[in-house]
């Protein structure tokens, strides 16, 4: 008999990997239980990056969803681990060292044992402070090796990582191999030159379905030593998800390995809970082909819980290149189309921006910029037109090194625009914050919390904070709900029903009502919109997503009457997790700020006024 497989289910992680949310903490609870007479698991994902935004944007207090999340299955003496992003913390962006330090002993107080630590970049600078910060707070400091095949990132490559990050102190190695796309041999080498120099460091390999490479991967580093593997289930598993359990267990046992049996009992309450939340709301936002593998992903190298969001955001995205057909009486372009012209950008862009691991933020950015690309190309416009500061910010070498070089023209753009390369610590670009958010939450009469639980979510995600506390962020998530409902429930007969919309005419906007066939018009149809006040050059918003005046409690918003010169930043539009930074075309005086800041916004909506 070989060596002992234990499993560990990456409940976070299936959900986020398809669709945009995970459950409510009264769903989660309700769900424990059940996981856990299973009998199969000996460690649970229980939170980390993308979990607690997502809290935030249900009105929930992730704090609480964390606390009661981690609690049954601490009784059951089942370790929880959860996904940290190293410099990024919990979101997308850089975290100040502070907030990075209390970050671990919140996390710890709230019931998280392991903290899974990865940089996007593979910048081993970004993960050593993290290590450090665990160990303070009593957690296991699990580092992930993010795996992506390119000519740089060879077994070499991975093998040096990982012996640099146990040198550090890394209690356990993850194989994070976050898109499916490693290559099955080539992990298993990995696994193997690990346990040679190290037979005492634990290894997890966590993959994704989506190429169709990672059942074979998961035999290989077993066979390698591998001591955990991540799994799924139904109706979660395969396609941009994960194994599925039944299935690595029923390999697993074939080739000799000793593995825990499951309670099928349990595993169908498991089964019919998941989809019980599916079917309330959760499914709301899963694209149906996320269930699918696709040997398309083999070229992009797209990891599977990006692929979840991606297929969600595709929608926004195609409706903004046919409105652009639809003005010019062009043919309209379908999903399919705009998915693979995607992954076609993708792998013409990735190279040119230094072969980043395709992870989080990395990912999305290398996705983000690649869709900006193709929007402006499919708009008759030229590449690389819009860079989001953070996108930015990964190409100046301020989140890190990048392992390949940049292309010339990203350079050479780079120069023109006056900005500036980084070599040193990343963490340097961002000072510490903690004492400013002290001091706004004091004048905002906010408790800093159990363990200054409260101050480290103000901190680490300022904007859905400032959502949550106001009402703004579930009110929008309740709305959205309602509007995909009423859009999954309709009969095709609906979409012969009026419609009222509101178009301009020579500069002034109208409301008419459209459909099929003849209607008799009331008189309020054509009533005259207020045009917002001011007077002066229009800004217009050039993609679509949520304004805000400013992306952390750092910026000053801007204000009617404050004046602007060219390439002054005026605002951001959040789009795709990513802060669009726009910037004033001309100078001159604000005149109106014609949205709030968390709206959304279409193409083309006018934003502000100068004069």
């Amino acid at each position: 008999m070989k060596k002992e497989i234990k499993f560990s289910l990456v409940f976070r992680d299936m959900w986020q990997s398809a669709g945009k949310y995970v459950p409510r903490v009264d769903q989660l609870v309700k769900v424990a239980p059940a996981i856990i007479e299973m009998g199969c698991f000996a460690r649970v994902e229980t939170n980390g990056g993308g979990f607690e935004q997502v809290n935030l944007l249900f009105g929930e207090n992730p704090n609480k969803a964390v606390r009661e999340w981690t609690k049954p299955f601490h009784e059951a003496g089942i370790q929880t681990h959860m996904l940290d992003r190293a410099l990024n913390g919990l979101r997308m962006s850089p975290v100040p060292a502070d907030v990075r330090k209390l970050f671990y002993k919140v996390k710890k107080a709230q019931g998280t044992d392991i903290t899974r630590t990865f940089c996007g970049l593979n910048d081993i600078r970004n993960i050593a402070p993290s290590i450090t910060y665990a160990h303070e707070a009593g957690m296991i400091s699990q580092c992930s090796l993010c795996i992506t095949h390119s000519p740089i990132h060879t077994v070499e490559y991975y093998t040096d990582m990982a012996l640099k990050l146990i040198k550090l102190g890394a209690d356990e190695i993850c194989i994070k191999d976050m898109a499916g796309i490693g290559r099955p041999v080539s992990l298993g080498k990995i696994v193997a030159n690990i346990k040679a120099a190290h037979p005492e460091i634990p290894i997890q390999y966590h993959s994704h379905a989506g190429p169709g490479f990672n059942m074979a991967s998961i035999l290989e580093v077993c066979e390698a030593g591998c001591d955990y593997i991540d799994v799924g289930m139904e109706p979660l598993s395969w396609g941009t998800g994960h194994a599925d359990l039944l299935s690595v267990q029923a390999m697993l046992k074939d080739a000799g390995f000793q593995v825990p049996e499951v309670n099928m009992e349990a595993y169908m309450k498991v089964r019919a809970l998941i989809q019980e939340f599916m079917d309330d709301f959760l499914g709301l936002y899963i694209s149906p082909k996320n269930r699918l593998m696709n040997s398309l992903l083999i070229g992009p190298g797209l990891p599977g819980g990006m692929m979840g969001s991606l297929m969600a955001d595709l929608e926004s995205n195609l409706e903004s290149i046919n409105k652009y057909k639809a003005k010019r009486n062009l043919p309209f372009m379908k999903q399919d189309e705009l998915l693979i012209k995607l992954f076609n950008e993708v792998a013409y862009v990735w190279p040119r921006v230094g072969y980043p691991p395709l992870v989080t933020p990395f990912s999305q950015y290398v996705k983000n910029l690649s869709m900006m690309n193709v929007m402006a190309m499919e708009k008759g416009k030229e590449r690389w037109g819009m860079i989001a500061d953070d996108i930015w910010d990964m190409l100046l070498g301020k989140a890190g090194k990048l392992p390949g070089e940049l292309a010339p023209e990203i350079v050479e753009k780079a120069e023109r625009e006056g900005r500036k390369f980084f070599n040193g610590n990343p963490q340097d670009n961002y000072p510490d914050a903690l004492d400013k958010y002290r001091k706004l939450m004091k004048e905002n009469k906010w408790e800093l919390g159990e363990d200054d639980e409260e101050l480290f979510e103000y901190a680490m995600h300022p904007a859905q904070y400032e959502a949550y506390k106001s009402g703004k962020a579930k009110e929008d998530f309740l709305e959205d709900v309602e509007k995909r409902r009423a859009e999954r429930d309709k009969s095709p007969l609906d979409d012969a029903k009026p419609k009222t919309l509101t178009v301009q005419v020579d500069g002034q906007a109208y409301r008419v009502t459209v459909a099929y066939g003849d209607i008799d018009l009331p008189a309020s149809a054509t009533e005259k919109v207020t045009a917002p006040v001011g007077e002066g050059q229009e800004v217009a918003a050039p993609l679509e997503g949520k304004f805000f005046l400013t992306k952390n409690a750092q910026e000053t918003p801007l204000k009617v009457g404050d004046k602007v010169k060219e390439g002054d930043l005026l605002c951001y539009i959040e789009a795709m997790k990513t802060y669009n930074a726009i910037r004033a075309d001309f100078g001159g005086t604000v005149t109106a700020i014609c949205v709030n800041p968390g709206d959304s916004v279409s193409e083309d909506d006018v934003l502000m006024k100068i004069g």
